[in-house]
């Protein structure tokens, strides 16, 4: 029986083939103890962690890796999938069904082109694309209200990411200022009353409020600037770090030590990192 797992796949499904029938191996009564003990809650961690190990690697350029990590993902595909069959929820086969349905409906510029024999339609451009996937998924939700669809925006996701989910859903029906300025003078009013929540002293719970509303008024300044605050933030942490290590290695490099340092003195090391380009 587990002879065929050891023959290496020819082809792409072949090699999904060959995975799936593992992982319903490490499922099974004679499979693996961890394995078997794993439930959808207990795969959350996993799937996020192999997600963003996912993006590490393609931000990294580092092939090799991403396709191990690729590879991680699709075996926490499998996993999710072959316990949900096991409870006669859904199969892979169910999954990928799915999925190959939603793509035929949402990309009807290609595939309806296809069976009408008229091509590709390249007249379109990627926001013409992006403007009908927002047609044809507002058709299929059509019963949800905004805030339904606000609700639906995983949890998980990253909390700049989910929060400018949320503005956008907003945006679409209206709800948003007319150009960056109001997004601006936003920002400035929620530094405002995050100062003076913290003068007054009006403890630990409203000033997690106040800042909540800050960081989202920043969001909003970055949607209006197209800028992804995601990325924004992972420069400004690299920049900090790059900097933070010219200071310590200019301080060692003078027979000091960060511990035995002043702010003042911290500074001028900081100032040079800066006029370094760093």
């Amino acid at each position: 029986m587990y002879e065929e797992l050891f023959k290496k796949a020819e082809t792409s499904e072949e090699a999904m083939t060959r995975l799936a029938a593992i992982v319903k191996v490490l499922r099974s009564p004679e499979g693996c103890p961890w394995d078997k003990a794993q439930t959808h809650q207990t795969l959350t961690r996993g799937m996020i962690e192999e997600a963003y190990e996912v993006v590490q690697a393609i931000e990294d350029g580092d092939m090799e890796n991403l396709r191990e990590e690729l590879g991680d993902v699709l075996l926490q595909v499998l996993m999710h999938s072959e316990i949900a069959d096991e409870e006669g929820l859904f199969s892979l086969r169910e999954v990928a069904e799915d999925e190959s349905e939603k793509m035929l409906r949402r990309h009807p510029h290609v595939f309806a082109a296809k069976l009408e024999n008229q091509g590709e339609n390249s007249c379109m451009s990627v926001d013409n694309v992006l403007d009908l996937w927002e047609n044809i998924k507002s058709v299929e939700k059509s019963s949800r209200t905004v805030n339904q669809a606000m609700e639906d925006i995983p949890r998980s996701l990253p909390a700049l990411l989910r929060a400018e989910k949320v503005q956008k859903k907003a945006a679409k029906v209206g709800f948003d200022w007319p150009d960056v300025s109001g997004a601006f003078d936003k920002t400035d009013e929620e530094i405002s009353e995050l100062k003076e929540a913290f003068s007054k002293q009006q403890g630990r719970e409203r000033l997690a409020e106040e800042l909540g509303d800050l960081l989202f008024a920043v969001v909003n300044v970055s949607r209006f600037l197209d800028i992804d605050p995601e990325d924004a933030l992972n420069a400004a942490s690299r920049k900090f770090m790059d900097r933070f290590a010219y200071v310590e290695k200019a301080a060692a490099a003078a027979g000091r030590r960060l511990e035995d340092m002043s702010l003042a003195e911290m500074d001028v090391l900081w100032d040079q990192a800066k006029e370094n380009n760093l």
